[in-house]
């Protein structure tokens, strides 16, 4: 009988996904504080994921946990694509693939 620790942030239905494949596993409901500094670790470890993978999944987590960031920090998703939209508007986006190599001043 083998033991892995994990001490990380996973998604909900995580833990009823190992009972059911016949194992069990330790969980903690965590506090605010806490939650928020996990979320911020997940962050960086999706992002990891994604720079390895390149995969639309890894993608995918990575904006799952940006939406609960968001909601941990009281910005709803709604809220989050309005502040998107508005940068898009007043600053553009990323289609024209600029890479901005130097300002000169006089």
């Amino acid at each position: 009988m083998g033991e892995t620790i994990y001490n990380k942030l996973v998604r909900d239905k995580i833990p009823e996904i190992i009972l059911e494949s016949g194992r069990k596993c330790e969980t903690e409901i965590l506090n605010e504080e806490f939650f928020i500094k996990m979320l911020d670790k997940k962050l960086d470890e999706e992002l990891e994921e994604y720079h390895r993978d390149h995969s639309p999944e890894e993608l995918a987590d990575l904006l799952e946990v940006i939406y609960a960031t968001a909601e941990a920090r009281g910005c709803t998703a709604a809220q989050l694509e309005e502040i998107r939209n508005k940068k898009v508007e007043e600053r553009g986006g990323f289609a024209n693939r600029i890479l901005l190599k130097r300002v000169i001043s006089d």
